[in-house]
C-alpha cells in the first residue's frame, strides 16, 4: 500500500505565475483523495506535478517516504488517465491494455494473462478484438482504467475522467471506480471540478481556490463544517444562501442583526460561537434544505418573501426568491415537493439552528465544528 505526501509544493511559471502556491497534503496508506475546485483553481497543474509531467519549482513529493521531484515519470510508480481516453485506434481492446507491458517486455503468456484478469474486474473480457471505434464512451474509459491497472502502480492519477461521458454513463463509471479503488491497493489522486463526483467518491476531499488548498478533509466535514466561506458556498447544490448581518449582544445574549430584524442564536449557536459578539459584519450561511415553507409568520426566523422562480422535480421543488438581507438571489429547497405558484407571496422559516456563520471580512468560519452523523446533525 502506498502513501503520498506533498510538502510545501508549488508552480512558478517563467512569466512569475505562482499557479500553485506552496500547498501541504498527505495521504493515509490506500486513500482516495479527491482534487476539486473551479477553473484555474490548480488542480490538474498539481496532478500533472505528482505524474512528474510538470516540474515543481518549490517543496517535496514523497511517494511511500521518498523524494521524487527528480524522478522521471516513468520510473515514480505511478499510472495515469486522462479526460481524452488517449487510446491507440488502430489496436484492439486487449493490446491497448498490453501496450505498456510489452514495452516492458514482459512476457507475452503473463501480459495476456494480467490483461484477462483486468479485464473481468471491468467488465471487458467480452469485447477485448474490438478496437476503440467500436466502443462506447464508458467501455473506452474502462479500457484506459485497464492499460492503468496492469502496471499495478503505487498511486493511480486520473485528471477528470468521466467529463465526456452523459449524465448516466458518468453514475454507473463512477461507481465502477470506486469498486476498482476497493479491490486495489494503491492510492487514488482524482481532479474533478464537478463537487458530486468529489463527495460520492473521495474518502477526503481537497477543495483548492486560486493555488490554495481551502480545506482538506472528509466530505462529512466539508458539507457540515467549512472552514471558510469559500468551502461553504463551493460544496452544497444547489449553493448555500448568503446573508448580511452583524453579530451583537442583547438581553437575550448572542444575537444576529440582519435586514433590521434581530435573530436570537440557538443554544446550540451559541456554544459553538469563536467570537465576543461586538457588532462586526458578518456572513451568515442557509443551506436552502435549511429553508421550510410557513403557512404564516411562526417565529423570528420566519420570512415573507415574493416566489420569482419555482422548480419543480418530482421529489422535491426548488423556490427562487429575493431577500434584501441576501447578497444574490435565494433558493430554499422543500422536501417533500410542495406546489407553489410563480409570482406568490409566501412565508418561509428559516431554520437557525443550522446557520453557518462567518467573518465578514475574511470569510473564515466564526463557530466551532458541529458533530454529525450520516443521517444529519445530532
Amino acid at each position: 500500500m502506498s502513501g503520498l505526501e506533498l510538502n510545501q509544493v508549488a508552480k512558478i511559471y517563467e512569466d512569475g505565475y505562482k499557479a500553485v502556491k506552496n500547498i501541504s497534503l498527505k495521504s493515509e496508506q490506500k486513500e482516495f483523495i479527491v482534487l476539486v475546485g473551479p477553473s484555474g483553481c490548480g488542480k490538474s497543474t498539481t496532478l500533472r506535478m505528482i505524474a512528474g509531467l510538470e516540474d515543481i519549482s518549490e517543496g517535496e513529493l514523497l511517494i511511500d517516504g521518498e523524494v521524487v521531484n527528480n524522478v522521471p515519470p516513468k520510473d515514480r510508480d505511478i499510472a495515469m488517465v486522462f479526460q481524452s481516453y488517449a487510446l491507440y485506434p488502430h489496436m484492439t481492446v486487449c493490446d491497448n491494455i498490453a501496450f505498456s507491458m510489452k514495452m516492458r517486455k514482459v512476457p507475452k503468456e503473463e501480459r495476456y494473462d494480467k490483461v484477462e484478469a483486468v479485464a473481468k474486474i471491468l467488465q471487458l473480457d467480452q469485447i477485448l478484438d474490438k478496437k476503440p471505434g467500436a466502443l462506447s464512451g464508458g467501455q473506452r474509459q474502462r479500457v484506459a482504467l485497464g492499460r492503468a491497472m496492469v502496471r499495478d502502480p503505487k498511486v493511480f492519477l486520473l485528471d477528470e475522467p468521466l467529463s465526456n461521458l452523459d449524465a448516466k454513463l458518468r453514475v454507473a463509471t463512477r461507481a465502477q471506480i470506486v469498486q476498482l479503488y476497493e479491490q486495489l491497493d494503491s492510492t487514488f489522486v482524482y481532479v474533478t471540478h464537478d463537487q458530486t463526483e468529489a463527495m460520492t467518491m473521495g474518502t477526503r476531499v481537497a477543495v483548492l481556490n486560486d493555488g490554495n488548498i481551502e480545506q482538506f478533509d472528509t466530505p462529512g466535514n466539508l458539507y457540515y463544517n467549512p472552514a471558510n466561506r469559500f468551502v461553504a458556498e463551493f460544496i452544497g447544490s444547489p449553493q448555500m444562501n448568503m446573508l448580511d448581518g452583524k453579530l451583537i449582544m442583547t438581553d437575550q445574549g448572542p444575537t444576529i442583526k440582519s435586514a433590521n430584524e434581530n435573530l436570537p442564536l440557538s443554544d446550540n449557536l451559541r456554544e459553538r460561537l469563536l467570537v465576543e459578539p461586538k457588532g462586526q459584519d458578518i456572513k451568515i450561511g442557509i443551506r436552502p434544505e435549511s429553508i421550510s415553507y410557513a403557512q404564516s409568520r411562526v417565529n423570528q426566523s420566519t420570512i415573507k418573501v415574493d416566489v420569482k422562480n419555482v422548480e419543480q422535480l418530482g421529489s422535491e421543488t426548488f423556490i427562487y426568491f429575493d431577500f434584501h438581507a441576501a447578497e444574490n438571489e435565494c433558493c430554499a429547497k422543500l422536501t417533500p415537493a410542495k406546489y407553489i405558484p410563480n409570482k406568490s407571496e409566501i412565508y418561509l422559516t428559516i431554520d437557525m439552528s443550522k446557520a453557518y456563520l462567518f467573518d465578514g471580512q475574511t470569510g473564515e468560519a466564526l463557530l466551532a465544528a458541529r458533530d454529525f452523523s450520516g443521517e444529519g446533525i445530532d
